[in-house]
Order: C-alpha cells, then sequence, then structure tokens
C-alpha cells in the first residue's frame, strides 16, 4: 500500500488494485503546485469525501469529471456532487460500509466537526461530517477526518482495530498535535500514525515533534507531498 499525501487533509491511497482519493483539494491548496496536480490524481478509481467545506470538496467534481472516479460520501453531500456532475458513487451513511473494487472496502464513521457549503450564495449544510476505515492488503486505515477528539474513538478503536491512523492534527480547525498524540494513545493501538490538516497556514500547527514525542514505539510519519508512504 502506498499512502500518499496531497498536502493539508487530501490524500491518495493505492491499495490493492484501487486507487483512492480522499478529499482532493489541488487548485488553492498551498502545499500543491499546478505542476503536481496531474501526478495527484492520475489512475484515481474513487473519490472518497469526508464533509463539504471548501477545503475538501473545491475540486471533487472537476476532478471526477476528469478521471471517471465515483465519488462517495455522507448521503447528502454525495447527492449534492452528483447533483453537480461528478459521477454518482455511493450514498450511504454512519455504520455503513461499501466496496471498492473487490478487495477494497470504506466504512464511515463518525467526527465531531461541521459541515457546510456556500450554494447560490447562502449555506447550504450537508449532512453530517464523517471520517472513514478503509481496509484492503491486509490493513486497516483509520482516517479521523477534521475531528476534535470523542468518546466514539474508542469503540472505533476496539471494534476495527487499526494499525494506521491518519489524524487532523494542526490545531484550530481540528485537534492539535497534543489531543492526537493523546487520542492515539488512549482509544487506538496504531503501528503507524500520519498526521495532516497542518502545515498549510500560518493558524495550523507546522510540526508534528510534540505529537510524535507524545506516542513512544508508534512510527509517527511527517508525511512529504506525493511522497510515497509505504506500508
Amino acid at each position: 500500500m502506498n499512502i500518499i499525501w496531497l498536502g493539508h487533509g487530501s490524500f491518495r491511497f493505492e491499495i490493492e488494485d484501487q486507487i483512492v482519493l480522499l478529499d482532493p483539494w489541488l487548485n488553492g491548496n498551498p502545499m500543491m503546485t499546478e505542476d503536481q496536480h496531474a501526478a495527484a490524481i492520475t489512475g484515481a478509481t474513487h473519490i472518497l469525501v469526508t464533509h463539504a467545506h471548501f477545503d475538501h470538496i473545491t475540486d471533487v467534481v472537476a476532478i471526477s469529471k476528469q478521471t471517471g472516479a465515483p465519488v462517495s460520501g455522507m448521503y447528502e453531500l454525495a447527492q449534492f456532487l452528483a447533483a453537480e456532475g461528478a459521477v454518482e458513487g455511493q450514498a450511504f451513511n454512519m455504520g455503513g460500509t461499501i466496496a471498492i473494487g473487490d478487495k477494497v472496502s470504506a466504512s464511515m464513521v463518525p467526527a465531531s466537526h461541521s459541515s457546510s457549503a456556500d450554494v447560490a450564495n447562502s449555506r447550504r449544510y450537508m449532512g453530517n461530517e464523517s471520517g472513514f476505515i478503509l481496509r484492503g492488503e491486509g490493513h486497516t486505515v483509520y482516517i479521523s477526518g477534521d475531528t476534535g477528539i470523542m468518546a466514539d474513538m474508542d469503540w472505533i478503536g476496539d471494534f476495527y482495530k487499526p494499525d494506521i491512523g491518519i489524524l487532523s492534527a494542526g490545531g484550530h480547525f481540528t485537534m492539535g498535535m497534543p489531543e492526537a498524540a493523546y487520542a492515539a494513545k488512549r482509544y487506538f493501538n496504531f503501528k503507524t500514525v500520519i498526521p495532516c490538516h497542518y502545515r498549510t497556514m500560518p493558524v495550523l500547527e507546522q510540526s508534528a515533534k510534540v505529537l510524535a514525542d507524545g506516542l513512544p514505539g508508534v512510527d509517527v510519519v511527517e508525511p512529504e507531498v506525493l511522497q510515497a508512504i509505504e506500508i
């Protein structure tokens, strides 16, 4: 499995025979240059969206049209994106699991954030924010989505037993590094942790040292844009 950071909360997963994009944000993403866009999305077979904020869905419809990748996520949000022209995927909800190809699955789990988009000069809510459990190649990946610490992490860790955690940890809008370290230590037994939703802008944390120091014995990998983390 290759886990490839696209900056901020965006990822590319090369898993089994699938290429899954998570919240792909290209245009306006301070971590991505225009000449990196093609490498970020080439070959995409599916797109997952966690919530409706601009830094997570701005480019989803265009990428879906360009690649032919269907878009799946929270019921209201997935239906909205399909109506806007995205290739229709699965509009599902908390606790649901969808197949991505024959060997990969994604389960929707709670997050604690908000989920709205500007539509026709008004703010529209798009159902609940979410995270995902992505499974394939013998690994279980917990994708927190944008979230603070929440009690739901207890059952998510106990039931799914993820070995890899991708945690929003930049602070201000999500957990910071101390909170992410606390959550990982209290609720999960990760072998690998990858922070995200940081370094994008000055208001966010710029280093994951506090996270790494708080998780001795866990491989905390600070991602670099378009550099594959091989699991």
